[in-house]
């Protein structure tokens, strides 16, 4: 964990309107530093609150303008007009669109692209679809298919359901990991929105697999770079590789003792690790 020191830390936060898919969102983003736009996506049913450390790391935000918003439903991001109407079920378009049209909307020119866990995984998508555009993605804890997460206590009147996703995500973390990192990031799952974890659970294990559209990702144009927890069993080490496997000129590396949210629960031995990938891309 990083130490704390008195003031004020450099990052600032706005809100963006932006249009997609002829929706309108209000969404809200923090960023910090300067050169090669850096895009952080958070993991399901949290926010952009999971990048703090990145976004301090003065080596990371050096050469990067490192930028992390929080999804609709998220954090401090809006839900649509009329949300209430309509049940949240977080789509694959749905989500590409938004995280392609945000960076639009910023006038963000070939970013790279870094997200965790279902932000691992689309991070994949954006590779595959818009690899004209940015210049690579950093998945971390990326699989191209994984199914069998739902489950309808996840969102079910008798459970606290922001407290129940706290806990069902805390045994994702290494054992070794510092608990206040790892007590941190259950404190940004227990505020999650009713329903909003298991919508965007039906993304991650219904509606998304991109294992024959990532064939497709030419590293040339867009490199890829995977770094997977050896102890997560939900974004295996197995799964990643399959990823990297099908993505020529891809970089796949399995970190030690981290679990499956490393920018948060352990960023310190994280840390080492996106470095070298950064430099990499940058």
């Amino acid at each position: 964990m990083q130490q704390l020191s008195p003031g004020h830390e450099p990052i600032t936060a706005r809100y963006i309107n932006v249009t997609s898919g002829g929706v309108d969102y209000r969404l809200f983003y923090e960023e910090a530093g300067e050169g090669v736009p850096l895009i952080c996506l958070h993991t399901a049913g949290t926010d952009s609150r999971q990048f703090r450390h990145v976004l301090n790391d003065p080596d990371v935000t050096s050469k990067c303008r490192v930028i992390a918003f929080d999804m609709p439903y998220h954090g401090r991001s809006n839900p649509p007009e009329n949300w209430w109407l309509t049940k949240y079920q977080l789509t694959t378009d749905v989500y590409l669109n938004l995280i392609h049209d945000f960076w639009l909307a910023l006038g963000i020119e070939q970013p790279i692209v870094m997200g965790c866990s279902m932000g691992g995984a689309v991070t994949l998508g954006v590779a595959a679809r818009y690899q004209e555009e940015i210049t690579g993605i950093i998945g971390l804890e990326s699989a191209a298919f994984a199914g069998g997460r739902d489950n309808d206590f996840l969102h079910h009147p008798a459970i606290h359901g922001g407290e129940l996703a706290a806990s069902y995500t805390y045994g994702l973390n290494a054992p070794s990991s510092p608990e206040a990192g790892c007590r941190e990031n259950w404190w940004y799952y227990s505020q999650g929105g009713p329903g909003v974890y298991k919508g965007d659970v039906y993304f991650y294990c219904e509606d998304w697999d991109a294992r024959e559209e990532i064939k497709s990702i030419d590293t040339n144009h867009c490199k890829v770079s995977l770094l997977t927890g050896e102890y997560d069993y939900s974004a295996t080490p197995e799964m990643s590789r399959a990823a990297a496997e099908s993505i020529t000129g891809s970089r796949l590396t399995i970190m030690e003792d981290i679990g499956h949210f490393p920018m948060i629960e352990n960023y310190g031995r994280f840390r080492p690790y996106l470095l070298t990938e950064l430099e990499q891309m940058v």
